[in-house]
């Protein structure tokens, strides 16, 4: 295979593969730090290896191989210093590997690791979207909203604090899981969604991403059967991935109005109103439950126009009450201005806090659009300027683009 095939395995590898490969290492690393340096020396190793020798059948499994080596490379290569060195005061060897906790998938142990509840909540999010996931630095602060250095900067103190702290590996006994299910779930979500619009690149999404949030979404809900939850947000994740197919078209985003209905998975549909129903009973509903009780209403309807609006504004309302996100307040202004028209919505953007929501593109593009129909030419093509500033899919940017051009 020519070099450019080997780039393209090797790129196609880290984006499939490398959870699994990190979460893995750590078992004999011991330390965030050190599993992840030697993750990212796997995949340099791979390079010439797989130019030299082909790619591997499993290239997952030739990964973690190499990782884990090299992982053991380096504990010896510290006893050794230890050993000639015995006056100097250093670090004792690391703990081994905690026992198997009887739950197969390393890359749920990882997570649970990182929401510790030692860790303030953004940190447990970003570590998680670092190391779970792989995400860049630079897309981790876009979700974020935060400059690059400040999230490069939370990410190393909370390495560093589960290092001091002696956090273990695994996932965590019944009567801890409670204390760190809204950040795995929050940490989930977040996944969802950066497969499911892709904070930088060339694509829309990045399908991996969301196929591993499910995965591991169903994995939490058979090891806590009981928390509604994390059904609900199973049946969000499920409900929202039906549309996949219909979301882009030659790479073009294509908006949730002027999505082919027919085309949308009604297998995942169904499934994901069943786990639904279960979210529902037994007490009031959480973020996620009412999230996904607003996506099965799209869902649910013949066409865009005909959505029952009310009945989602109503479901916005309750989840304000529980979960007052500004991200939240501006999906219902959307929803409002759908209801009682544009100038109804912009109302209700007007009434965001924008500091709250400063560099998150979406809200000047709802801005733009709004205006657009209002027909104010002149501030709609402002607001999708500052949208496309800010956006860092290539397809969306090539969304907004069109806006400005049909503008004039």
């Amino acid at each position: 295979m020519d070099g450019a095939g080997v780039e393209a395995a090797l790129a196609e590898a880290h984006r499939r593969e490398w959870a699994a490969v990190l979460a893995a290492t750590v078992r004999v690393a011991g330390d965030l730090d050190l599993a992840e340096d030697c993750t990212q020396d796997a995949f340099v190793s791979a390079l010439q290896a797989w130019q030299r020798d082909g790619v591997p059948r499993n290239p997952g499994a030739w990964l973690t191989t190499a990782a884990r080596r090299k992982a053991v490379d380096a504990h010896r290569r510290g006893r050794l210093l230890r050993s000639k060195l015995p006056l100097l005061h250093l670090d004792a060897d690391p703990e081994p590997p905690p026992p198997d906790d009887g739950f197969g998938d390393d890359r749920l142990r990882l997570i649970f690791t990182c929401c510790h509840p030692a860790l303030a909540r953004e940190a447990q999010v970003a570590l998680t979207l670092r190391l779970v996931c792989g995400l860049a630095t630079t897309d981790i602060a876009r979700q974020f909203l935060v400059p690059e250095p400040t999230l490069a900067a939370r990410l190393t103190r909370a390495k560093k604090k589960i290092a001091a702290a002696h956090i273990p590996y695994r996932v965590p006994a019944a009567a801890e899981l409670a204390d760190r299910l809204d950040a795995v779930l929050t940490v989930l979500h977040l996944v969802f969604s950066a497969g499911h619009a892709a904070p930088s690149g060339e694509q829309l999404m990045r399908p991996e991403l969301v196929e591993r949030a499910i995965d591991l979404t169903r994995l939490l809900s058979t090891l806590m059967p009981d928390e509604r939850e994390v059904r609900g947000l199973l049946a969000l994740m499920l409900v929202t991935d039906a549309r996949r197919d219909t979301r882009s078209d030659g790479g073009e985003l294509v908006l949730l109005a002027e999505q082919d209905r027919t085309r949308w998975d009604r297998d995942l549909i169904a499934e994901g109103h069943r786990t639904l129903l279960g979210a529902l009973r037994g007490g009031r509903p959480g973020r996620f439950t009412l999230q996904a009780a607003i996506a099965a209403v799209h869902a649910q309807a013949p066409s865009y126009t005909d959505t029952d609006w009310l009945q989602i504004v109503g479901l916005y309302d309750v989840l304000l009450a529980v979960w007052p996100s500004p991200v939240v307040r501006l999906n219902r202004a959307v929803a409002v201005a759908m209801l009682d028209g544009p100038a109804a919505g912009l109302a209700e953007l007007a009434a965001l806090d924008d500091g709250a929501l400063a560099g998150y593109h979406y809200l000047p593009a709802a801005r733009a659009d709004l205006l657009r129909r209002l027909g104010e030419t002149d501030r709609a093509r402002e607001q999708y300027a500052t949208a496309l500033a800010g956006a860092g899919n290539d397809a969306e940017r090539r969304f907004l683009q069109r806006r400005l051009a049909e503008l004039g």
